[in-house]
């Protein structure tokens, strides 16, 4: 892992240096936009709405749009006047019991890692955090934005929580909590059953991430069916190297018959999540709870691998493959196996 923050933890006059990193990644199947005929890359351009030119980006500025249409320009300079007293300090200003802190405001994690010369201080630090029970509320500015955070101890390491500010987490303002709902005390009595006997030991490991497998199924049954677009060359113009280092890589790596992607290195692409299914939840209580003596049990017992199933884009991927093993039936012995 590469480090992404560099400064000190504050605990009172004791300074502990750390370095952070980033604790989480998003896994999923990256896809760029190309042209659905050559598969050429989509790029996009900045262009000015008014003068109707390409834009390059060391002119480009931060600017606040007012209600009447009107846009307050912000400089480097300007931003560099804001207060940001936190930019290399992890500032602890409390402790606190950790339910007392709402899981909906967590925002980020972060590994924090010490310095040689901190790693005393550190081990000092996480002991005694773990002996009370407690997290530290801490203050800390990353990426020019300062953040409420938490300090927390996992697996022997100080693990560092963004916070979302108050004002940030919206209110619950439904109309059903107005309402006078009536429930049944048998029926609260049989949703604490189901729930008791559907409670086990949580383990990540047992869950994976079923939708991510089955799309990377159905690429795999494209490269297998060779449905696969192969831009021209040319058809990509890489941007120039940034540093003499870059320079220098690109050109060892074009030496020895490599391509070196420079410009592809810093694209971003967007996933999207789905609405999880319901109908689970539609389920009629009375043949839950039929299950519910076997229902630990299931959930303790690891899963077996599953089968991977054929999607119907991999079957059409699958029947564009070349020459299968088995040879296709004469003419002739079609009727006969018909009659049979």
């Amino acid at each position: 892992m590469r480090s992404m923050w560099k400064g000190a933890v504050s605990f009172g006059l004791v300074m502990i240096p750390v370095k952070l990193y980033a604790a989480t990644e998003q896994k999923d199947i990256a896809f760029r936009q190309v042209h659905r005929e050559d598969g050429g890359r989509i790029r996009f351009r900045r262009f000015c709405s008014i003068e109707d030119i390409e834009v390059p980006y060391e002119d480009i500025a931060k600017g606040y749009e007012l209600p009447g249409g009107e846009v307050v320009v912000l400089t480097e300079e300007d931003m560099a006047d804001l207060p940001l007293p936190t930019t290399r300090n992890i500032e602890v200003v409390q402790f606190c019991p950790a339910e007392q802190v709402d899981p909906i405001m967590f925002n980020r994690s972060y590994y924090a890692e010490p310095e040689t010369a901190g790693a005393r201080a550190y081990v000092l630090l996480r002991d005694a955090m773990e002996q009370s029970g407690k997290v530290a509320i801490a203050k800390v500015a990353l990426r020019q934005r300062e953040s409420l955070a938490v300090l927390r101890v996992r697996e022997g390491v100080l693990v560092l929580e963004t916070l979302l500010w108050p004002d940030e987490v919206r209110e619950t303002e439904f109309p059903f909590l107005d309402d006078d709902i009536e429930v049944r005390p048998q029926e609260l009595r049989m949703a604490g059953s189901l729930i008791d006997s559907m409670t086990v030991d949580f383990d990540p490991d047992e869950y994976h991430d079923d939708y991510r497998e089955a799309l990377q199924e159905v690429v795999n049954a494209k490269i297998e069916g060779r449905e696969i677009l192969q831009p021209e060359p040319g058809a990509e113009v890489a941007s120039q190297p940034s540093s003499l280092a870059d320079a220098l890589r690109a050109s060892l790596a074009a030496a020895k018959g490599g391509k070196l992607s420079i410009a592809g290195a810093s694209d971003e692409h967007a996933g999207g999540e789905e609405d999880e299914s319901e109908e689970e939840a539609e389920q009629p209580t009375r043949r839950r709870a039929a299950k519910s003596g076997t229902a630990s049990k299931t959930a303790a017992k690891p899963k077996a691998a599953a089968k991977p199933k054929t999607t119907g884009a991999s079957k059409t991927a699958a029947r564009s493959k070349p020459a299968a093993k088995e040879p296709e039936p004469e003419p002739a012995a079609r009727p006969r196996k018909r009659a049979g």
